[in-house]
C-alpha cells in the first residue's frame, strides 16, 4: 500500500502538472508569478536577511584526528575531561613548575596571534613524536663523464633499497641511461610522474584567449579562458561533456617556492640540479596510484612547485614537531614543543582554527627552525589538482586561426582570496595561477605579441560531475546559480537554444551582487537570452538573493519538476546560496503541493534520487 506521503505526491502531480507545452507555450513565464515583486502593485521590500553561517568539515575519521593532532582518538578521549578546559588556552595550574621564555620578536610571529605568554610548563607531557621520514633526497653521483641529465623527472620504478641508488650488477653506462630524463619543460607542466591516473595524462593546453569577466568595483575577480585542446591525446571512451569538468594541475606560485627555498637555506646551485628522490611508502610525489616505495629523478624546485601544498592547509602537530626538532633557538624550540604537547592543546586548537598559515609564515615566525627539505616534504600535504566546470558546449566550439581549425574549451575562474600576514591577502593556488596567467597574457598582447605561449596544465576530469551526468537534450530545465556557479549553465543553454523549439524549455535564475560589475557572460548566452535568463541582484535594485527569487517563481519551479524529464539544477557556493535555495525549494513544495515541511524535504530527496534535482555546491 502506498504511504500517505506518496499519495500526497501523486495527488499533487495530478492536480498541478500541466502537459508538455506546445506552440504557443503554456509554461509559466519566468518573470511572472503570483508572489513576484514585478507586479503592478509593488510590495514593501523586506529588510536584508543575515546570511546563515556555515562550517567546514576538516575531520571525518580517526585517521584525520591523528593526522591533525598527532594523537589517536582514544588518547584524546583519555586526556579530555569534557569540561572545555582546552578552551581556557593557557590557564596555569597549581603544583606545576613554569619557566620563562622570550617570545620571537617579528611580524610573522605576531601575525600568528598565539594565545601564549612567556611562562610555559617546565615539563611537557603527551608530546607528539617526531614523524617518520618517508622522503629522502640523494645526490646523483656520476661514475664517468656522461652528460648531466636535465632538470625534469622520470620514474625509475619501485624500490625498497634504502642504502644505495645503484645496483652493482648494472653497468655505469646502463645506469646513466636509466637516469636520463625525457624532454619535458617543467616550467609549463608537471614532471611525468605527477600523473592523475592512466590514461588521464596532464596536457599543457595553450591559452587561446583570456579576459576578465568582472569589471572594476566587483567584490571578486572572475576570468574567462579559451583553452586550445586540438592536440589533446585521444583517450578511449572519454570526451569533453556539456556541464563537465576538467582537472588542472596548478603549480605553487614561483615566488613563494623561491622564498621557501631561501628560508630553508637550500643553495641556489642545488635548486634545479637533478637529484634522486627515494620514498619508502605512500603515493607522494604523485597524486593517485598504488601505495608503494618509489625512486625518481627530479629537482628540488619541481618537488616544491608541483608536488607539495605549501599554503592551503592549517599546520599540523607533526609539522610543528619537525620545526621544533630543527630549531636552534631554545626558546623557539620550547614554544613549538609546547604546541605539540598535552599542556598546549588549547593554544594549538586556537592557533589551528585561525586564518590559514603558510609554511613560509611559520619559518619567518620561528627563524631558527631550518629542517631538511626532504624531512619537510615528508609531512606536507600533497598538491592536489583543482577541478573547473566548462562554460561552453565543447562539441561545437571551434575557431579558425592561421589556416587551422582549433577546438576550444571554455571556463570561468573566480579568484579565491584569504588573509595574508604580509600582503593583506593572498590568492588560492589554483585561482591565483589562473589570474597570473591571464595577466601575463594580457600584458604580452598589449606589448604586441600576437600569439603568447602560455599554458594551463590540465586533464579531462575524473569526477563524476552530476551536472554533466544528468543533462538531457529534452525536457524543461530550471538552472539556478550564483557567481561563477552559472558558468556551466551557459553550455547547457547554448546546446538547448540550437533547437528552435527549445527556448520555452530552459530558464536561468542568475544571482549576483551588482549586475553592472559582476554579471558573468552578459549577452553571451544565445539569441533568446532575454527570454530564458533573469538576473537577481543582492546589492542593487530590488536587493534580494537568488533563493528568494526561487520562492517567487513557485509556479515555474512546480511546473518544471513535475514535467516529463523536468530537471532543476543548482550550482554555486553552499554557504548561503546552496542552503538558501534548498530551503526555498522546500517552501515551494509546501505551498504548491500542500505538504508539511518533512514531506516537502522527502519530495525533493526523491527527485534527487531519480536525477531530477541536481545540486553541485562547494
Amino acid at each position: 500500500m502506498p504511504s500517505q506521503v506518496e499519495q500526497l505526491l501523486v495527488e499533487a502531480a495530478v492536480n498541478c502538472v500541466p502537459e508538455e507545452p506546445n506552440t504557443p507555450s503554456i509554461a509559466p513565464s519566468l518573470t511572472f508569478s503570483e508572489d513576484s515583486e514585478d507586479q503592478d502593485e509593488l510590495q514593501q521590500p523586506e529588510p536584508p536577511k543575515r546570511r546563515r553561517a556555515s562550517t567546514r568539515l576538516i575531520a571525518q575519521s580517526p585517521a584525520d584526528i591523528q593526522r591533525i593532532t598527532g594523537e589517536s582518538t582514544q588518547q584524546l578521549i583519555n586526556r579530555c575531561c569534557g569540561g572545555g578546559c582546552c578552551m581556557n588556552v593557557q590557564k596555569k595550574k597549581e603544583g606545576l613548575d613554569y619557566e620563562h621564555i622570550t617570545l620571537p620578536d617579528n611580524d610573522a610571529f605576531r601575525s600568528l596571534s598565539l594565545s601564549v605568554d612567556d611562562s610555559l610548563p617546565a615539563i611537557l607531557t603527551n608530546v607528539t613524536e617526531l614523524p617518520e621520514q618517508t622522503a629522502f633526497l640523494k645526490p646523483i653521483r656520476h661514475t664517468s663523464n656522461p652528460p648531466s641529465p636535465p632538470d625534469s623527472g622520470i620514474s625509475l620504478g619501485s624500490s625498497t633499497d634504502s642504502d644505495t641508488a645503484t645496483d652493482s650488477a648494472v653497468s655505469p653506462e646502463k645506469l646513466m641511461q636509466n637516469l636520463s630524463v625525457e624532454d619535458l619543460d617543467t616550467s609549463i607542466q608537471p614532471p611525468s610522474f605527477v600523473q592523475p591516473h592512466p590514461p588521464y595524462n596532464v596536457f599543457a593546453a595553450k591559452i587561446h584567449n583570456t579576459r576578465e569577466l568582472t569589471r572594476p568595483g566587483a567584490e571578486k575577480r572572475t576570468y574567462h579562458f579559451d583553452l586550445d585542446v586540438t592536440d589533446y591525446p585521444e583517450e578511449t571512451g572519454t570526451d569533453f561533456k556539456v556541464g563537465g569538468a576538467i582537472g588542472v594541475s596548478a603549480p605553487n606560485d614561483p615566488a613563494a617556492v623561491e622564498e621557501l627555498l631561501d628560508l630553508l637555506m637550500v643553495p641556489r646551485f642545488l635548486r634545479d640540479k637533478p637529484v634522486l628522490l627515494r620514498t619508502t611508502r605512500g603515493r607522494w610525489p604523485t597524486v593517485w596510484g598504488d601505495d608503494q616505495a618509489r625512486e625518481l629523478v627530479t629537482t628540488r624546485r619541481d618537488l616544491l612547485t608541483w608536488c607539495s601544498d605549501i599554503q592551503s592547509y592549517p599546520p599540523t602537530k607533526p609539522l610543528l614537531r619537525v620545526l621544533a626538532e630543527h630549531a636552534h633557538d631554545p626558546d623557539e624550540q620550547k614554544l613549538l614543543m609546547f604546541l605539540c604537547s598535552g599542556e598546549g592543546q588549547g593554544a594549538f586548537c586556537d592557533f589551528r582554527t585561525g586564518p590559514h598559515i603558510t609554511i613560509s609564515q611559520l619559518l619567518h615566525a620561528f627563524p631558527s627552525a631550518k629542517p631538511p627539505l626532504d624531512l619537510l616534504l615528508s609531512v606536507l600535504q600533497p598538491l592536489m589538482p583543482r577541478f573547473y566546470s566548462l562554460s561552453n558546449d565543447p562539441h561545437e566550439s571551434y575557431e579558425i586561426r592561421d589556416g587551422k581549425q582549433h577546438r576550444l574549451i571554455e571556463l570561468a575562474v573566480t579568484v579565491h582570496e584569504t588573509s595574508d600576514w604580509r600582503n593583506g591577502s593572498r590568492t588560492g593556488i589554483g585561482s591565483g595561477f589562473f589570474e597570473r596567467q591571464s595577466i601575463k597574457y594580457t600584458k604580452m598582447r598589449k606589448a604586441g605579441v600576437k600569439m603568447p605561449q602560455l599554458y594551463i596544465p590540465m586533464f579531462k576530469g575524473l569526477m563524476a560531475n552530476p551536472l554533466a551526468k544528468q543533462f538531457v537534450s529534452d525536457g524543461p530545465m530550471l538552472l539556478i546559480g550564483a557567481g561563477v556557479g552559472v558558468a556551466p549553465f551557459r553550455g547547457f543553454v547554448q546546446r538547448r537554444l540550437k533547437n528552435a523549439n527549445c527556448a520555452n524549455k530552459v530558464w536561468v535564475l542568475q544571482g549576483c551582487r551588482d549586475a553592472l560589475v559582476d554579471e558573468l557572460y552578459s549577452g553571451e548566452w544565445g539569441v533568446h537570452e532575454d527570454e530564458v535568463k533573469r538576473v537577481i541582484q543582492s546589492r542593487r535594485g530590488e536587493g534580494r538573493y537568488v533563493q528568494e527569487e526561487v520562492a517567487h517563481q513557485a509556479d515555474l519551479v512546480w511546473y518544471i519538476i513535475n514535467s516529463v524529464d523536468g530537471r532543476v539544477f543548482v550550482c554555486g557556493s553552499s554557504k548561503g546560496m546552496g542552503e538558501g535555495v534548498e530551503e526555498a525549494l522546500i517552501k515551494v513544495a509546501m505551498k504548491k503541493g500542500n505538504l508539511e515541511h518533512d514531506e516537502a524535504q522527502k519530495f525533493w530527496q526523491l527527485k534527487k534520487d531519480v536525477g531530477q534535482y541536481i545540486a553541485e555546491t562547494w
